[in-house]
């Protein structure tokens, strides 16, 4: 499969440098660059791109705006965030706008062709220590709450297979962690999906980071 990607920077160089780190990748394909969020929705419109990697810090509308409403016209485009920002109002925003991942520019190349693997395949990607620091701040200030109810009208087994499915696992890894079926977790897992209203990968990480049952 051959992903084809949207560049998204207001920087030509920084441009420049991602068209030369992807141009040796056999499965990436640039598709078109623009260097503002409104060229990037008016591209993403003509070429439409599997992937959007795209900076928040954009002339004329932030990438975050870009995302949204590339988002709400192309439901099926992936949005990835490279950004020079790691705190949390801008990942949290970020994640609501639909984007499927997260990786800060000084994140090793390697990272962020998993990421933009990841979202070619309907995953998400959060970079590790940056998903773990903010999730953890979020989590502080929700533990310090009275005791949360019952989410949604989950049941326990699939709040945990929720958390675990939220943190990145695997079918197969979460049966070996709740010594069930792998059969046995997609059910749970259509369930939940199915409960929560949700139908993609990326708004149910969205969904455990706010109710605060992902993992830290």
């Amino acid at each position: 499969m051959t992903i084809r990607l949207l560049l998204v920077d207001d920087h030509a160089v920084v441009r420049s440098g991602l068209k030369m780190l992807l141009a040796s990748e056999e499965d990436v394909e640039i598709v078109g660059e623009a260097g503002s969020g409104s060229e990037a929705v008016a591209i993403a419109g003509s070429v439409r791109p599997d992937i959007v990697l795209m900076d928040i810090g954009l002339p004329d509308m932030t990438g975050i705006e870009a995302a949204r409403a590339i988002k709400s016209q192309f439901p099926k485009i992936a949005i990835v965030a490279l950004t020079i920002h790691e705190d949390e109002e801008y990942f949290f925003k970020m994640l609501d706008a639909g984007a499927s991942g997260y990786v800060p520019k000084r994140a090793a190349p390697e990272e962020l062709l998993t990421a933009i693997r990841a979202a070619a395949l309907g995953e998400v990607y959060l970079y590790p220590s940056l998903a773990k620091l903010l999730v953890k701040d979020y989590l502080a200030q929700e533990h310090a709450a009275e005791n949360k109810p019952a989410l949604d009208g989950l049941t326990e087994r699939e709040q945990e297979v929720l958390s675990l499915l939220a943190d990145g696992d695997t079918n197969d890894q979460i049966a070996r962690l709740l010594v069930i079926s792998p059969k046995t977790v997609e059910r749970h897992r259509e369930n939940i999906m199915h409960k929560l209203n949700l139908h993609s990968r990326a708004e149910l990480v969205r969904y455990a980071i706010r109710k605060g049952i992902i993992k830290a």
